[in-house]
């Protein structure tokens, strides 16, 4: 019994971790007001790049890089669609969305070609930490991890001081609240939001090389496989605040998690059903939702200078 409960434990964090660092950047760019429904071709950009660039050089570091480098570029065409031109932010993600899926199953056809060979690359080694990963139960699950999972959940209180108590963070929060307010007063409202939508690239990109480095050891075509929106949805449940997020990813962990322990059972019940589980779970977890909400007031909104 004390082993399921490591591995399940173990499973919930490496499962929850891609979802929690793009909900992370997401939670910036959607504080400075920009609705962000691109994350699953970011995160899928950065599967790609990632497990590519690994397999080239044979450094797990260089692709997750490359990785965050690819997705920022695509979150910057992004971006100056919705913010310079202004475009309907829901259509400009979806068509995002759409550009990385097509592009990421042509390139990969095109390096690797359609074979059933899984090419060998770097990926994220687990580092345990001494004397702590002995601990009984939950030593293993969670001090028995790669570095990529442990930066993610030290940067939660790190994003969430940056965010509440610093200048940065007012600047980001009142770009989302009042834009016309902070530009009468000197903030680039458009300055704040780019770099917002960089820093959201940035972590979607590295949250799609740990799927492709982390969780499994290669690029599979569509392998996001809505992870970008339970990120969104993460940050809407976890009220647009690092540590309601943290925990909004680690309850869909959860379900995915409970999700393959329950394919394995002998049951009557069609695998299919386990297999939507965590999508099931994150859509009631949204309609219960009643706390009183963070989203900025021009949330969704383009900002055009009077």
């Amino acid at each position: 019994m004390l082993d399921w409960i490591t591995n399940f434990l173990s499973s919930d964090i490496m499962t929850a971790t891609p979802l929690l660092i793009t909900a992370l950047g997401a939670v910036y760019s959607e504080r400075a007001g920009i609705l962000n429904i691109g994350n699953e071709g970011l995160m899928l950009t950065g599967a790609f790049f990632g497990a590519t660039v690994s397999w080239i050089t044979g450094s797990a570091f260089v692709g997750a890089v490359a990785a965050m480098a690819a997705a920022m570029v695509l979150n910057l065409i992004l971006a100056f669609f919705v913010i310079t031109v202004k475009a309907n932010q829901v259509v400009a993600g979806l068509a995002i969305n759409t550009l990385a899926s097509g592009l990421t199953v042509t390139l990969n056809r095109l390096i690797f070609g359609v074979s059933t060979t899984v090419p060998k690359i770097d990926v994220f080694d687990k580092v345990a930490i001494p004397g702590l990963c002995k601990i009984p139960v939950i030593g293993e699950a969670f001090f028995n991890q790669s570095l990529v999972v442990y930066l993610t959940y030290l940067l939660v209180p790190v994003l969430a001081f940056v965010l509440k108590r610093t200048n940065i963070g007012l600047k980001i929060r009142s770009v989302g609240e009042h834009p016309q307010a902070c530009d009468t007063v000197g903030i680039s409202v458009t300055g704040v939001r780019y770099g917002t939508m960089l820093f959201a690239g940035a972590l979607a990109g590295l949250g799609g090389a740990f799927t492709s480095m982390g969780q499994l050891s290669f690029f599979v075509e569509d392998m996001v496989s809505g992870r970008g929106y339970m990120a969104l949805a993460a940050v809407v449940f976890g009220n647009y605040t690092p540590v309601g997020v943290m925990g909004a990813c680690l309850m869909f962990g959860a379900a995915s998690a409970l999700q393959y322990r329950l394919q394995t059972t002998a049951t009557w019940i069609p695998y299919q059903f386990w297999i939507m589980l965590p999508y099931v779970i994150t859509i009631i977890a949204l309609c219960c939702y009643r706390k009183k909400s963070n989203r900025p007031a021009c949330h969704g909104q383009a900002y055009a200078k009077m």
